[in-house]
């Protein structure tokens, strides 16, 4: 799709193959850099080891361990370098406080996670094609 790597913040191994499986059939080639837990997803975006350029979207699930999802979104929106990368929470969770929670920290979309596989291509496809095409990103600052 469009140019720049993805994060995907993802600790269940079935909802990652899952997503993983969704990005081939959409035919998605950007990167996809993978956080397994809350911990992982901030040191890729702020510790020594992170990549030069910031992703061009993270996809963000909630209930991680180490640091919660709601905790990174957080930290990313505190950080004059990640305070406007686009974040789209991505959960299973249904739970009107997680959702008015994520837009208060500032998440530019919530997506719940389809259980049927084919609508979760469907969700994919779209973000993807919102997020990674239709979109303008702001340049990145040096």
């Amino acid at each position: 799709m469009g140019e720049g790597a993805i994060l995907l913040v993802e600790d269940n191994p079935d909802d990652l193959e899952l997503t993983r499986r969704a990005f081939r059939k959409v035919e998605l080639r950007n990167e996809v850099r993978v956080a397994r837990d809350g911990q992982e997803a901030l040191d890729a975006l702020f510790g020594p080891d992170r990549a030069n350029e910031p992703p061009a979207l993270v996809l963000l699930d909630l209930n991680l361990p180490r640091v919660s999802g709601l905790e990174v979104l957080r930290r990313i929106r505190a950080d004059e370098r990640t305070r406007i990368l686009p974040v789209v929470i991505l959960t299973s969770s249904r739970e009107e406080r997680d959702l008015v929670e994520g837009y208060r920290l500032g998440a530019n979309s919530y997506v719940w996670k389809p259980v049927v596989f084919d609508n979760f291509v469907d969700a994919i496809r779209q973000l993807g094609l919102y997020w990674l095409l239709l979109n303008e990103r702001p340049p990145v600052e040096p």
